[in-house]
């Protein structure tokens, strides 16, 4: 039995997000701000992965993305992988990381707190970043990762 592929056209200039959470692909893709991109997008929902069983996969042509657009989806898709691409050729692949710290990124959750209530820039620590878990630098609030809130 010959195995049939779906081929989607190789990206010249670019990137290509992988292993996004399928939970968090639309985050992402409302992150990037695709919809109002005119650019080449090819999105991927729900693509077999043998290290995450499913996961999604975004690939944008001709963009860079600065680094606190990656500091951001680094929130909400804490294991997604950034591959550069220079005609054809993956140039650059690395991971996005959390920063030890993240300001103006995250809203604080708590309703009392001065970030909310005064203006100011958020500040949260990283505490945990196995399970992207956050610490409001004001009210000491912390934050789970399914209880982060972009700004």
């Amino acid at each position: 039995m010959k195995q049939k592929e779906l081929a989607v056209a190789a990206l010249r200039n670019g990137i290509v997000i992988d292993h996004i959470p399928c939970s968090s692909l639309f985050k992402v893709v409302d992150l990037l701000g695709i919809e109002r991109m005119e650019n080449s997008v090819t999105i991927g929902y729900n693509l077999d992965s043998g290290r995450m069983k499913k996961k999604g996969i975004i690939k944008i042509a001709d963009i860079d993305l600065p680094e606190e657009t990656l500091n951001r989806m680094a929130v909400i898709a804490p294991y997604a992988v950034v591959n550069i691409i220079r005609d054809y050729e993956v140039v650059d692949k690395h991971p996005v990381t959390l920063p030890d710290e993240l300001i103006d990124i995250v809203r604080c959750n708590n309703p009392k707190c001065i970030s909310n209530n005064e203006p100011m820039r958020t500040r949260f620590h990283v505490v945990d970043r196995e399970h992207n878990t956050l610490k409001c630098h004001y009210c000491e609030r912390i934050v789970k990762q399914e209880e982060i809130v972009l700004k």
